[in-house]
Formats: C-alpha cells, structure tokens, sequence
C-alpha cells in the first residue's frame, strides 16, 4: 500500500501559502493534518478551507500531531528557524522561497537538515511554469552552446496592492524579510543564474526607495552577476503598473540561441536558434505530474529517493541566498563585492533539467 504522507503546515503568513494547501488537499499521496499559527483569522481561513486541525504554536502541533514533514510558511527570517528545528525532530521539510532572510540563516537550515538525514526542498512557485522547465531543458542542451548571458525581470504592483495585511506586515521589515524588492523578487533571476551559471565571482548591486512616502525598504533593485565568460543582470521592482511581458520575463543567450520566457503559468516561450527563423514562438508540454506543482514534487522526491529540480535543492538556494546578501551590501556600500571561490559550485548538470 502506497504511503499517504501526513503535512503539518508552520505559518500562514505568506501569501503563497494558499496555492500550496490547494495543491495538498487535490493529492492523493499526502493530507494536510494540521496548521499553525498565532493569528486566529488566519486559522480559521485554513479550518474552512480544509478541515484540518490547527494550533497557534508550531511547537505543540508537531508534539501531538504523527507528522511526516514540515511545510514552513513564516517570515524568511522566522522560516529559516522553523525549518531548522523541524529538521532536528525528524520532520523533512519544504520552505518557501528564498529560504531565508540572511547567508547565515540559510547555512544553519542546510545543516540542521544535513545533520538529521531529512529532506530539505526549498519551493520556488515559478518552477512549476511549464514555459519555465522547457526553457531550461532547451537551454541546457549540447546545440545551445555555452550561455553566455542570462537577463532577468521580476516586477509587480508592490506589497500594497499585491499582498494581504499579515504578509505585508513582514514584508516591509528588513530584518524579517531581509530586504526589500531585492530579496522579494530579484532572488528569482539569481535562483535561476545560479543554476544555469554556478556561482558567480562578483556582484554588483543597486537599489532604489522611489515611492512616496518612502517604504522601510528597497521597492526597486538591480543585481549584475559576473562570472568567468558569463554575465546575469537581474531586475526586481515594486510598484510596477500591471503585469505587461516585462513582469516575470527571462531571456537567456547561448553561442547556439536565445530563449525567451513570458510571464504568468500560461506565458510564451521564444526561440531562435542558430540556422532557424527567428523568435518562434514554442508551446511548451505540460509537466510531468511530479513537476506540476511543488507538494507533487517533494512528495515524488520522498518517495523515490531522487534529487530535487535543481533550483530547489538546498546548496543552490544557499548559493542564492550569499548572492541576495552580497547585492544588499554592494549597494549599502557602494562597491563591487567578491566572493570567495568554490570550485565544487559550478553549474548544475544537464540532465537534472530533465525530468
């Protein structure tokens, strides 16, 4: 008989929350047991929704719930602690993007997981974009040649019109969030870079406060990765009017092509490639159900043993996190920020874009 996986959810005050107990309650290889979190109106939104029993502390739900893992939903900076301390009472767990709200938050996750032997996966919602996959699979293939460039544009209406009051809360907070429009959004140009480029030597970053009155945080950004023979250049903004193609948009160039991502789950992809007509646009295959979504994902990866999609997996994030933390400081200092080399990491393989 197939094991049904029991999921306790820690913290409700992410906003991306919602779409993954969706997610969990159409699965057939898992069930939402319990929630937690200190806000009633929030747990009373998660009663309705599921039925599922509901704590205001983490702790005594984990106590007296037979868990199997950890969904983490808290701030970035409370995020990291939970998953950490789920991590040492045995629980896997799944924590939403970026992982956490500093380098050091992030590196004491991974090793608390490390240490346990528990599964750790790090849920990045855009992932789970079909044009996403086939673009990173296209892009990853032998005739794409070396990539040499990778452009990358995260832009929404801001945390006044696009989040709700408990998000918003910590979001606005430096120390909670670790940032602004920086860490919110250009962590996904950097998750991507960092997969696609390894990690990179130098890291440049800019950062505006342009509303009116000013925000306790960044609501603009932008972050130049440089490596060896590659280049990324990652924009993120607060305040944009509507999601036109610049949105969630990436184009990544290749000595053999470019490939062009729009946003939204039903967004275009573009190709052209060398001795073919230019920008054709291409319908991407539906995932796999294993990447449909981030519960079926780690759900599979439990089951099977096998590694997560590469922008998931924990040493990628931690990467991404040192890149977030590096951005902040070059434009809190104005400098150009070094990091020291890691040999052991490069770009991820080919074939883990396969799946």
């Amino acid at each position: 008989m197939t094991k049904k996986y029991r999921i306790g959810v820690a913290g409700l005050t992410h906003d991306h929350v919602w779409g993954n107990l969706a997610d969990l309650a159409a699965s057939e290889k898992a069930e939402l047991a319990a929630v937690a979190d200190p806000n009633p109106p929030l747990l009373e939104r998660a009663r309705e929704k599921s039925g599922c029993a509901s704590y205001a502390d983490y702790r005594e739900m984990v106590e007296r719930e037979s868990l199997d893992a950890l969904y983490v939903f808290c701030d970035n900076a409370q995020g990291a602690e939970v998953g950490a301390w789920a991590a040492r009472q045995g629980l896997h767990v799944l924590v939403e993007k970026p992982m956490a709200a500093t380098l050091e938050g992030a590196e004491r996750l991974v090793a608390a997981a490390r240490e346990a032997g528990v599964r750790l996966m790090i849920n990045w919602p855009v992932v789970w974009r079909p044009q996403v996959q086939a673009a990173l699979e296209i892009v990853t293939r032998p005739e794409f040649g070396r990539i040499w460039q990778l452009s990358h544009r995260a832009g929404h209406g801001g945390p006044e019109v696009e989040c709700s009051p408990y998000f918003r809360d910590w979001i606005l907070d430096p120390r909670r969030n670790g940032g602004g429009a920086l860490v919110d959004l250009c962590c996904y140009g950097v998750n991507m870079a960092r997969a696609l480029l390894g990690r990179p030597e130098r890291v440049a970053g800019v950062t505006g406060s342009w509303y009116e009155p000013p925000l306790p945080v960044e609501d603009n950004a932008v972050v130049i990765l440089g490596y060896p023979r590659a280049t990324a250049t990652i924009e993120g903004a607060w305040g944009q009017v509507g999601q036109p193609m610049s949105g969630y948009l990436a184009t990544i160039w290749g000595a053999g092509g470019s490939v062009t991502l729009g946003p939204g789950r039903g967004g275009g992809l573009w190709t052209t490639l060398a001795n073919q007509p230019a920008n054709v646009e291409i319908a991407p295959p539906q995932p796999a159900p294993h990447m449909a979504n981030g519960t079926a994902h780690f759900l599979w990866a439990l089951e099977t043993g096998s590694e997560f999609y590469p922008l998931c997996q924990p040493a990628v994030c931690r990467d991404t996190q040192e890149v977030l933390d590096a951005a902040l400081r070059s434009a809190r200092e104005n400098i150009r920020v070094t990091l020291p080399a890691d040999p052991a990491s490069g770009p991820c393989p080919p074939d883990s874009f396969r799946r």
